[in-house]
């Protein structure tokens, strides 16, 4: 009788458990009712394209040029799985009777571990599959790779939510990735003759038709969106949207300057968004957990459970033509802990190099798309041949990294729950004729078919047919990109055949030239950067430095400093004195040997106006110059500092010495020689504690002859 009843009570507090998931946790709802819970823009209407069991656990999705969808499914999410036992896999869609529907779906490819992007290449599909980025192709016209090829391999392999990712084709013929910035020493079975390349801190780009890989700048995950001038704007959880106006070959042009971040975050409305859904039960329990504990400590922390970005992923670009015109041009990104989509608008402001991101004046207080559905995942978005917006929609009760969470919370939490699922939609307007779901075949175009598809409104069309034109090699049409390089009326059609003409070792002087005096900033901006290969055109580099356009005169400074010669260090210096308070400003001119050099202060003392005034900007300028003089620590870098700091106009207001000695201690601490000077430094910065004009001057000079400096 005891064990009758012993047995009795441990089913009844299973049961009861049960019943306490279950009212935690909702069931998954079909797609159809799914959709009754999505509260989007009035303008526009969303459909499924194609649901479980077709597609499973999608992230990606892919639309190639041979009349294919492919669609990349996680199937290990959120765990690492065994080597042999990995369930990535690409799904193979297809429309077989011309409909506008998917009927049929192959798995392309499985077995893959965590496999997270995909783009076509010539007959071929690239993957990004850490460690690897694998290039996989079907040979005998099954629907199924039989091929796999180690393109790039030694990625970061172990968190699926942080490793190589988000693969785009930009228009200047470079595939960029993100890759969190996580460390990989990447080699390539293309280039056996380049040494490994370390990839921390940093994302990703290679070009297959020159065999080039090498780091980007920026630390983006799981979202990349590229604007039509090549901008480059990426996801990361919390930061919905960030930029890194500089490149990484500019970054580290030398080995001498202070940390930085490249990263900029340039949303205005910080991490507010508007959810729908309720709070899931364990997000509530362990955000209450942590608001206790900061307000044990008093931290003044506030833990928030909902309504801010905490799993943002998936930035797209819109680049169709499909939606109204209001529309165009923004950032759609999904938010799959809150189950909505959000919009940005992007602009440009205050003369900055970053763009800012704003909210649209109707989406002040909602989002673009918001569900009341706990299991929409929105981790994805693809723009289609169609014009028309397509949401990659995981579907999973949980959505979250296991060693997060408490364990007792974890007791009634399956991760895998919703791996038979998957949905992916397609958002369009509803007061224009609806278009057909159709997926061309641009890969059975002539080359000059191809060309004049550089001009369709669809930014897809643009971008796959100048990728299949460079894949071709066919230079018959090299004559008439260089007339529409030229003459053509649209800009972005004349940048798209300027880097066909690229890739096809087609450019000359006269046609980057007059992009250098093209009436679009985009195109000016890209001129900017391949006249870094024409000497002769430095003066025109140096004069886009005053462009009314940021982006192009932030471009045409990174580029003045690859050259060497007095006019490029006075250059240097005025845009030193223009844009000193900008920390990316001042990163341009200090990355590049000239901007660095022992002889830009001294220059910037002679013009007159630096000096007249210690700004926080001018001030954070005189300290990094004073870290890369002491990292560097040659004497003529110290002396030259010295020598300006001595000088009457500078030494009257001690801020500049006492930035500059804080500069050139903690520069000589990194430095791998001469380290004696550490203490002599340490020691004068010590001494400037009063900051009266005749400690400062005193305190100089003992240095100067400490160091030996004349």
């Amino acid at each position: 009788m005891m064990q009758l009843k012993t047995f009795a009570v441990a089913t009844l507090t299973l049961l009861s458990v049960h019943t306490i998931a279950q009212k935690r946790y909702t069931e998954a709802l079909s797609p159809t009712e799914s959709a009754a819970t999505f509260q989007l823009r009035e303008e526009f209407s969303i459909e499924p394209f194609v649901t479980e069991p077709d597609v499973l656990s999608p992230v990606d999705l892919l639309f190639d040029a041979s009349g294919n969808a492919f669609v990349v499914e996680m199937g290990d999410y959120p765990y690492d799985a065994q080597p042999g036992r990995f369930k990535g896999r690409i799904r193979l869609l297809k429309d077989t009777n011309g409909d506008g529907k998917i009927d049929k779906s192959y798995v392309f490819a499985d077995g893959l571990p965590s496999a997270t992007s995909i783009l076509p290449h010539k007959d071929g599909l690239i993957v990004c599959a850490a460690p690897d980025i694998l290039l996989l192709r079907d040979t005998n016209g099954d629907f199924k790779a039989d091929t796999r090829e180690v393109l790039f391999t030694g990625f970061f392999a172990k968190n699926s939510e942080a490793q190589i990712t988000s693969m785009r084709y930009g228009v200047d013929n470079w595939i960029y990735a993100n890759n969190s910035g996580q460390a990989g020493m990447i080699t390539s079975p293309l280039r056996p003759d380049m040494p490994p390349l370390n990839v921390a801190g940093g994302n990703f780009r290679f070009r297959l038709d020159k065999k080039l890989f090498e780091v980007e700048s920026g630390n983006g995950q799981f979202g990349l969106a590229m604007d039509e001038w090549g901008h480059r704007f990426y996801t990361q959880n919390t930061l919905h949207i960030q930029q890194s106006p500089i490149a990484w070959r500019y970054l580290h042009r030398h080995n001498y300057l202070p940390s930085f971040r490249s990263d900029v975050n340039i949303s205005d409305h910080e991490l507010e968004m508007y959810q729908k859904s309720a709070t899931p039960y364990w997000r509530q329990q362990r955000s209450d957990r942590r608001q206790a504990k900061y307000d044990s400590l008093k931290s003044g922390f506030t833990e928030y459970a909902r309504d801010h970005f905490t799993g943002a992923s998936g930035g797209t670009f819109y680049g169709g033509d499909g939606f109204p015109k209001a529309f165009q041009g923004s950032i759609f990104t999904g938010e799959v802990a809150g189950n909505l989509i959000h919009r940005d608008v992007v602009s440009h402001t205050n003369g900055s190099p970053a763009f800012t991101a704003s909210r649209d004046a109707g989406e002040k207080d909602r989002e673009f798309l918001a569900s009341t559905d706990p299991w929409f995942r929105p981790a994805n978005l693809t723009l289609g041949p169609d014009g028309y917006l397509y949401v990659v929609d995981m579907y999973r009760q949980h959505i979250e990294t296991p060693v997060s969470i408490p364990e007792d919370l974890k007791k009634d939490m399956d991760f895998t729950r919703g791996e038979q699922y998957g949905r992916i939609w397609r958002i369009f307007p509803k007061d224009s004729e609806k278009r057909q779901a159709t997926l061309p075949d641009l890969r059975s175009k002539t080359p000059a078919e191809l060309v004049a598809l550089l001009e369709h409104p669809n930014q897809w069309w643009r971008l796959n047919a100048q990728r299949i034109l460079v894949e071709k090699q066919d230079k018959s049409v090299v004559a008439v990109l260089q007339q529409i390089a030229n003459t053509h009326a649209d800009a972005r059609t004349r940048l798209h055949a300027i880097y066909t003409l690229e890739a096809f070792d087609g450019l000359n002087e006269a046609i980057v030239k007059k992009a250098l005096y093209d009436s679009h900033a985009g195109v000016r901006e890209h001129a900017v950067i391949l006249a870094e290969k024409y000497p002769a055109f430095l003066p025109e580099v140096i004069r886009l430095m005053d462009d009314t356009a940021p982006q192009v005169a932030y471009q045409a400074t990174l580029s003045a400093g690859q050259f060497t010669g007095k006019d490029v260090l006075a250059a240097l210096a005025g845009a030193t004195e223009k844009q000193s308070e900008n920390a990316s400003w001042r990163l341009a001119v200090l990355s590049s040997v000239g901007g660095s050099s022992p002889e830009i202060v001294p220059l910037l003392a002679s013009r007159g106006s630096f000096f007249n005034a210690a700004t926080p900007g001018k001030l954070k300028f005189i300290e990094d110059f004073g870290y890369v003089s002491g990292n560097r620590n040659g004497k003529d870098d110290i002396a030259s500092l010295l020598e300006v700091l001595n000088a009457p106009a500078v030494s009257a207001d001690p801020q500049w010495t006492v930035a500059a000695l804080t500069g050139l201690s903690k520069g000589i601490k990194k430095s791998t020689h001469k380290k004696e000077s550490e203490k002599t430094v340490s020691k004068s910065l010590q001494k400037l504690e009063s900051h009266s004009s005749d400690t400062v001057k005193k305190q100089v000079a003992e240095l100067k002859k400490a160091l030996n400096i004349n």
